[in-house]
């Protein structure tokens, strides 16, 4: 027997009635009727004890967690697919306390979104440009041009997921099927492209938590950029195991 069950709301009903009425036991009909009874007010506190869970972040649960969200953050927050309350919870939280308007969290909320941490350069921040008779420049290694022309201005290149792509339709070197296994060649679109994440929502982060009146010049791509290749070329007719390079 818990607290606010039927039994439980029984036993209290029989507890308020004068001691001398129906000293007989068992009453069947009395308790059948205090059982009818009892059974509404079981609803009732089951109701209520529900209600006051959904009212608190720590304890609400579906649809109501999903209209906390809707409430402190608009639809920039939504439930992802297959996303649990314990999950979805964390992110209500985390975004709640989430430190805003600096270059670091910034980064960390693309962080936290996409799980690849953004590439940021502020043209008029001596820390990313670097400067002359420092060590923290080299051409092509380290620092890049800066202009005090672009002020309250930066430069961000975001990596999408590797999650992302177009479901159940093969790419380059996928198969096109197999045993247990959904995939089909198609022409793809960019609209068909889903994810955990959307270019948008990338936009919508950046929006939220970059200072007032500044600029974040945004580049989103796949991969990051190819690296550098210093040194000697090879020659045009470089040939696998053949050159003539000596």
């Amino acid at each position: 027997m818990a607290t606010g069950d039927q039994p439980d709301i029984v036993s209290r009903l029989k507890a308020l009635l004068p001691p001398t009425w129906f000293t007989a036991s068992p009453i069947p009909i009395v308790e059948g009727l205090l059982s009818g009874a009892a059974s509404m007010l079981a609803g009732v506190y089951a109701q209520i004890s529900f209600a006051r869970l959904q009212t608190r972040i720590s304890t609400a649960t579906g649809g109501f967690l999903d209209l906390i969200a809707l409430d402190y953050f608009g639809w920039r927050v939504m439930r992802k697919t297959n996303q649990s309350d314990d999950s979805f919870r964390a992110r209500i939280l985390e975004e709640l306390l989430r430190p805003r308007v600096t270059r670091s969290s910034l980064v960390a909320m693309l962080t936290d979104l996409t799980g690849r941490a953004p590439t940021v350069f502020e043209p008029a921040l001596p820390a990313d440009t670097g400067g002359y008779n420092l060590p923290c420049m080299g051409y092509s290694l380290a620092g890049r041009y800066g202009s005090l022309q672009l002020p309250c201005q930066s430069f961000v290149t975001v990596l999408r997921p590797a999650s992302s792509g177009i479901p159940s339709v093969g790419g380059y070197g996928a198969p096109l099927g197999g045993y247990a296994r959904a995939s089909a060649l198609e022409y793809g679109q960019l609209s068909q492209i889903v994810g955990s994440v959307t270019d948008q929502d990338i936009y919508d982060a950046i929006e939220s938590v970059k200072p007032a009146g500044t600029i974040v010049w945004t580049k989103i791509q796949n991969s990051p950029d190819a690296p550098l290749v210093l040194g000697p070329r090879l020659d045009l007719d470089f040939v696998l195991d053949t050159s003539a390079l000596s």
